[in-house]
């Protein structure tokens, strides 16, 4: 099996979706598609599963980072050629706007350990439904996707659609499954970047105590997720 992992920085990679894949025999190949002229490795046709990541960039910032609407209509294209998808963070949100939803500001930022619920629909999924009936996640966004009419809404939290599925083969969750232990420090480290983060009061030190009591299970959670969506690949 090949996949391709659509990358917009490069501290949020496929973190620990990697490591199953690796150990699945997966060939994963990233795609760095910020960077002005770079491409996949292979012909899109030749993966069996394109996965896209998260940023620090919002998915209406096409004026600063024209690449969004380039990578949307690559979505939209997935999801005509029903190649399997899975989409994180900000991949999620343009994954909404490629299967014509939206995406937009959330109410409130969410950021750090928050509480999702799994729904109905979601406990019968074969991605989400092991979560239910409810899951503390990693966080980090000030946006929210919407999805299209017709998508499963398979996992909320107060503030927005946490997990949803467009069709058979595309899934997008909010929450960061894929994270690993260097980059929540990372990220927790550089929180300021973030005016989202300072404005709502993020105290670094705190996070950086939960997130390491917490991360080691959310790391087998995220790895079992990827694993899931891989088994409905195969």
């Amino acid at each position: 099996m090949r996949a391709l992992a659509i990358v917009h920085q490069t501290d949020a990679g496929p973190g620990v979706f990697a490591d199953e894949m690796a150990e699945r025999g997966v060939e994963l190949h990233e795609w760095l598609l910020s960077e002005r002229g770079t491409g996949p490795q292979l012909e899109i046709a030749d993966y069996d599963a394109v996965l896209t990541f998260g940023g620090a960039m919002h998915a209406d910032q096409e004026d600063r980072h024209p690449w969004l609407h380039f990578e949307k209509d690559f979505l939209a294209a997935m999801i005509d050629d029903r190649m399997p998808v899975l989409a994180v963070c900000l991949g999620s949100q343009l994954l909404a706007e490629a299967a014509g939803g939206s995406a937009r500001r959330a109410s409130e930022p969410e950021i750090g350990w928050r509480g999702v619920e799994v729904t109905e629909e979601g406990g019968a999924d074969p991605v989400i439904g092991p979560l239910a009936p409810s899951f503390e996640a990693f966080q980090w966004h000030s946006y929210e996707a919407l999805p299209p009419e017709g998508a499963a809404i398979l996992a909320r939290s107060p503030v927005c659609a946490q997990a949803y599925r467009v069709g058979d083969v595309a899934w997008g969750i909010q929450f960061h499954a894929e994270v690993t232990a260097d980059d929540a420090e990372m990220w927790t480290d550089d929180y300021r970047s973030d005016e989202d983060a300072v404005r709502i009061g993020v105290d670094p030190e705190e996070l950086r105590a939960e997130t390491k009591e917490r991360i080691g299970d959310w790391n087998r959670l995220g790895r079992e997720l990827c694993g899931r969506f891989l088994d409905t690949v195969g």
